[in-house]
């Protein structure tokens, strides 16, 4: 009865519109004085949760997309990427979605992608006879794919919440991240031959070889990252801190678009951004940590197993339950309320944790699309400069071949686990 209260008290807090962070805090001392415990335990379990080596490659990973935005890198990508696939029909929401993909490889965020790249996409789609609300969804869909192609942040806070590989967690994200993709190309076709769109000129072999030469050193971050974390060479944190300084290097010596000016910004951005996440998994720890000592993983297990044993039931219920609650929190605060309580189901159905690890976050990224939350329809609102409403019908068709991928990652454990097995 007192946790049902717990959990009546945090929706309150959130439908008053008090932060997810506030929330989980208030609740979580309100318990605790209310049962007399020494406040000693909040400032401890919030300090170790926060103590975590992983946890460092949340800042790197945010400082890199910033980096790759200013530096000029996804210009020159989105260049190659238009000669490679730009004379397909829908050729133009093609290269946003490779754009994307390979922006996905150096970000880890689906806001920085379209903050980043959207206003450029979208000015080029709308050039070129796609009308804006096309091209704005295009954008809003694509950019989804940043959290499931590795480096990803949320594959970070899902490692450090349920101890699981993050290295093995990036390279499981990698054939999703593409499953994604290519579906959503296939949708866009079926839309530019419906709408007729037009066709651009195929490149030339001397075009297209000037093009990939121009984006090699930008395409070479997420080679550098993938490849480092595959082959063993860097850890997850590691790979970012590398990739960060190359690409600083490319900024600030090779294309010189970065001054002193542009850095300390950057970096003030990420301290703010990281500092969110942070506080978010702190007081989420400490809600977890009650949780735990109330043994509520435990009952909600037994629960649920005494429903159905079958994995593939329990995994609809858990995409069920992760759709519906994309629709009012970000992919973060779900995964560090939920996690802890669905590991002990994991457990005992002998359900991978690497798999599940990607399939949740993938579940979550649908969110981001999904009103009245959907974080990322209100950025591409603000760089399409059109309603929010007009963002939200055009981009909602972009869900089925979001699930479409969803429902292939979730039972077929393969696509998630070959990459992982196959470099140990």
């Amino acid at each position: 009865m007192v946790i049902l209260l717990l959990f009546a008290c945090f929706f309150l807090l959130l439908a008053l519109r008090v932060p997810i962070a506030f929330s989980l805090g208030i609740v979580s001392l309100a318990f605790l004085i209310g049962r007399g415990e020494v406040l000693l335990a909040v400032s401890q379990r919030m300090s170790a949760a926060a103590d975590s080596f992983p946890l460092l490659a949340i800042p790197f990973y945010i400082l890199m997309g910033k980096l790759v935005n200013e530096a000029g890198l996804t210009d020159r990508i989105f260049g190659f990427a238009q000669c490679l696939v730009g004379h397909i029909r829908g050729g133009l929401a093609h290269v946003n979605i490779l754009n994307s993909m390979i922006f996905a490889g150096m970000s880890g965020a689906a806001v920085a992608d379209v903050g980043g790249m959207g206003a450029m996409e979208i000015k080029a789609m709308v050039d070129n006879g796609y009308d804006v609300d096309f091209s704005a969804a295009v954008t809003a869909a694509s950019s989804t794919i940043a959290p499931i192609i590795p480096p990803s942040i949320a594959m970070v806070v899902y490692g450090v919440l349920a101890s699981t590989s993050i290295g093995a967690l990036f390279l499981g994200g990698f054939i999703p991240g593409v499953l994604m993709g290519l579906f959503m190309m296939a949708y866009s076709y079926a839309v530019a031959i419906r709408r007729n769109y037009p066709l651009l000129p195929r490149a030339n072999l001397r075009t297209l070889w000037h093009a990939f030469l121009l984006s090699i050193p930008g395409l070479l971050t997420p080679t550098i990252l993938l490849g480092g974390i595959g082959l063993g060479i860097f850890t997850p944190t590691e790979a970012a801190v590398v990739a960060v300084f190359y690409t600083l290097f490319l900024g600030v010596l090779v294309y010189r678009r970065l001054g002193a000016g542009d850095l300390l910004r950057m970096l003030r951005e990420t301290v703010d951004m990281t500092a969110v996440v942070v506080f978010v998994m702190t007081t989420a720890s400490l809600f977890s940590w009650i949780l735990a000592r109330e043994q509520v993983p435990q009952r909600f297990a037994e629960f649920i197993l005494a429903t159905t044993s079958s994995p593939a039931a329990v995994l609809f219920f858990i995409n069920i339950l992760g759709l519906v609650m994309g629709c009012f929190f970000d992919g973060i605060s779900i995964m560090v309320i939920m996690v802890p309580i669905f590991l002990p189901i994991l457990d005992r159905l002998g359900i991978d944790r690497v798999h599940f690890g990607v399939l949740f976050v993938l579940n979550t990224v649908i969110g981001l699309i999904t009103p009245p939350v959907g974080v990322v329809l209100y950025a591409t609102t603000e760089v399409a400069r059109i309603s929010f409403e007009r963002v939200v019908r055009a981009t909602l068709p972009f869900i089925w071949p979001m699930l479409a991928a969803l429902i292939m990652v979730t039972y077929v454990p393969w696509t998630v686990l070959v990459i992982p097995r196959l470099l140990g």
